[in-house]
């Protein structure tokens, strides 16, 4: 079985920049396991499929050792796919997926996703996430949903990290978002995932259902400019609009190709 693929990069406006994803449009859905081992091929961190089935589209993403509940950089690759190479017409593509239905619309910000909110709350979180950091412990501006989200003091701060990601990966999260008041836009940050099988992600859309709802109570504006400071960094603008939240980015394709399974 054939299967065409390609590699898009997310959150940016030229190649070798913001999150690598491919894509691969399905007629068919190939067993888990193939799915999963075309993503450990990859060794990308995300991997979409996606079938349409009537008016939308069912949509999956795995990490090259897990399915994921929800990947934002990979659905707007998904969504450019199928706008700039698949010919679709319409404004707007609903997906289905394990977080629910999740919609991708053209704007005058790229493309635009709608997802939902996750709320983070105050937590004592436990040593080894400091020490896996290298941070001193800290009870302040330290919140937990499926991901921990800590605030320190300034950009400069976050792009110093140096993780031990042997440590982090014994930590009990989906990841770990550092965040920090931007230099040039409302708040930067960065995202840590080894327990999910990618030790930092580039630009991580998921990320920015807690974070942007987070800085908007922070700073007090539903709109906000964010960049992820990794060292392929990105460009994101959010919009919180109550229990959803708009995510917007440029995509541009990199690669387009064709695999072969058994």
């Amino acid at each position: 079985m054939k299967l065409p693929i390609y590699q898009v990069d997310a959150f940016t406006d030229h190649r070798f920049g913001g999150n690598p994803a491919a894509v691969c449009p399905l007629e068919k859905w190939p067993s888990d396991k193939e799915m999963q081992n075309i993503a450990a091929e990859n060794n990308l961190s995300e991997t979409a499929f996606f079938k349409q089935t009537g008016d939308s589209f069912h949509l999956r993403w795995f990490t090259p050792s897990t399915e994921v509940e929800l990947c934002g950089h990979a659905t707007l690759a998904t969504a450019h796919v199928l706008f700039n190479e698949m010919g679709y017409s319409k404004e707007e593509i609903a997906f289905d997926t394990l977080s629910g239905r999740l919609t991708v619309k053209r704007s005058g910000y790229g493309l635009t996703m709608n997802f939902p909110v996750s709320v983070v709350e105050k937590v004592h979180a436990p040593a080894i996430l400091f020490e896996a950091l290298g941070l001193p412990p800290m009870e302040e501006n330290v919140y937990k949903s499926d991901d921990y989200l800590i605030e320190l003091g300034s950009e400069q701060e976050v792009v110093d990290l140096n993780p031990d990601f042997r440590l982090l990966k014994e930590v009990d999260a989906r990841g770990v978002i550092v965040t920090a008041p931007g230099d040039e836009v409302d708040f930067v940050s960065r995202f840590f995932a080894p327990q999910s099988g990618v030790d930092e992600d580039p630009v991580t859309g998921s990320a920015h259902t807690k974070s942007a709802p987070y800085w908007a109570k922070k700073l007090d504006k539903n709109e906000l400019k964010a960049r992820q400071v990794s060292h392929r960094a990105g460009e994101l603008h959010c919009v919180v609009k109550g229990d959803r939240v708009e995510i917007s980015g440029k995509v541009i394709t990199f690669m387009r190709g064709e695999i072969e399974i058994a």
